[in-house]
């Protein structure tokens, strides 16, 4: 989308990474970001091009559109693992399912307040997690599971993939009796996905 004729572009709905203008011709407002000089939507919405202040904003399309924000609480799957972060796939903030597809990175030194040597220990693909969002830097949502109410709250088995059962401070697999461990929240188990 070029703003060349913005009374045209304002109004129209836009999706998260569209290009709305460039940082030479207007001023990012609510609803954008910028990434080299290039003005995008952040969300799902209208554009709004204001040609007297020169600013170009988006409004959600959905009236109360939940999209992570920092200091939410969210809840999401564990993806793709490296050695030292995870990727998650936000899927509710809240108590309430997003208005669009949002990931997050959840890195090593943000897991817990004791030394761990891999996010394997912690976490693995699949896992059910909560978390909270401590940055929005370069529009990835930063992660961490650093609270007492925070952590994985369902897991499933490495080998067989189903549900894993608390058993002290191991998780155990009721089929194949595979005993792993994870960093969890308090109410393992009990959160209503």
């Amino acid at each position: 989308m070029s703003l060349k004729s913005p009374q045209q572009n304002s109004g129209h709905l836009v999706v998260p990474g569209e290009r709305l203008g460039v940082i030479e011709e207007f001023v990012p407002d609510s609803g954008t970001y910028v990434k080299d000089g290039v003005i995008y939507s952040k969300i799902v919405g209208r554009s709004l091009v204001d040609l007297q202040s020169r600013r170009v904003s988006v409004y959600p399309a959905v009236e109360g559109a939940v999209v992570p924000k920092v200091s939410s609480t969210i809840i999401g799957q564990i993806g793709n693992a490296q050695s030292d972060n995870v990727l998650v796939k936000i899927f509710k903030v809240g108590n309430k399912k997003i208005s669009g597809e949002f990931g997050g990175i959840l890195h090593i030194s943000d897991v817990s307040d004791r030394y761990v040597t891999a996010m394997n220990d912690v976490c693995k693909p699949g896992d059910i997690v909560r978390a909270k969002v401590i940055s929005e830097k370069n529009r990835v949502f930063h992660l961490t599971t650093n609270d007492k109410n925070l952590g994985i709250i369902d897991a499933f088995c490495s080998r067989d993939g189903n549900l894993l059962e608390p058993d002290r401070y191991e998780l155990r697999c009721p089929k194949c009796g595979n005993i792993e461990k994870r960093k969890l929240a308090p109410d393992y188990g009990k959160e209503a996905l």
